[in-house]
């Protein structure tokens, strides 16, 4: 069974896809996700906060991946994008919850929607970026 924090997880990854692709804009995107038959399961806080925040600083998040990636940034699918972003928000601007749980929880939702081998990209990229926004996390230690 899902928690109402990884179905958050997963409908801001979706939200961030839609509005990627649709090149809708946020608020838009956000009432079509809210308008879900299972919306009233998800973490309805932790939705706004790393949907709006990771769309709301998009340009930022990608200068903080860019010269992470194996491939240039137009080859990256749009799940695997929008699983950094969302990340590298709750990185950036969470500090309550820890990195681990933040790089668990993208690895499990690449699962859910990306392709075959995606989580374990993900999990490289998150595990440096994780390093460089939290270099003094007491949990590197």
């Amino acid at each position: 069974m899902k928690t109402p924090r990884r179905r958050a997880r997963e409908l801001a990854v979706q939200a961030l896809y839609q509005s990627n692709i649709n090149h809708t804009a946020a608020p838009e995107v956000a009432k079509n996700i809210r308008d879900l038959h299972d919306f009233d399961k998800a973490d309805e806080e932790l939705f706004t906060k790393l949907f709006f925040g990771a769309a709301a600083n998009t340009a930022d998040y990608m200068a903080h991946i860019r010269p992470l990636l194996d491939r240039d940034e137009k080859e990256l699918s749009p799940i695997e994008r929008a699983v950094l972003l969302m990340a590298c928000h709750e990185l950036s601007a969470m500090p309550e919850t820890p990195y681990p749980v933040i790089i668990n929880e993208a690895i499990e939702v690449t699962k859910t929607f990306g392709g075959t081998d995606g989580h374990k990209f993900v999990n490289g990229i998150l595990d440096r970026l994780a390093a460089q926004l939290r270099p003094n996390d007491p949990k590197r230690a």
